[in-house]
């Protein structure tokens, strides 16, 4: 994982554990779309790449602040514009 459940919950500002398993689902899923955006396979990329980590808090954000609503094509272009200087040519 490149975050902790620790780290999104004080970035989240949430101060019960209620919601720690969903947390951990979105954590899988934010990385998920990162590597997926980057184009790679390859996880460590996560921790080194620039603005890598802000990536993955934004996503696990606003999947946690739109799970009724979420526009997924506005989420993927933010992501896109955070990533881009990591992102590979293709795959």
């Amino acid at each position: 994982m490149t975050v902790s459940v620790k780290e999104v919950k004080n970035f989240l500002r949430v101060d019960h554990n209620d919601d720690d398993s969903l947390i951990r689902s979105y954590i899988s899923a934010a990385e998920a779309l990162c590597l997926d955006i980057l184009r790679t396979e390859d996880r460590t990329i996560l921790k080194t790449a620039k603005n890598a980590k802000i990536a993955v808090l934004y996503a696990i954000a606003y999947f946690y602040e739109h799970r009724e609503e979420a526009d997924y094509k506005a989420l993927t272009i933010s992501l896109r514009a955070l990533l881009f200087g990591s992102r590979k040519e293709e795959f």
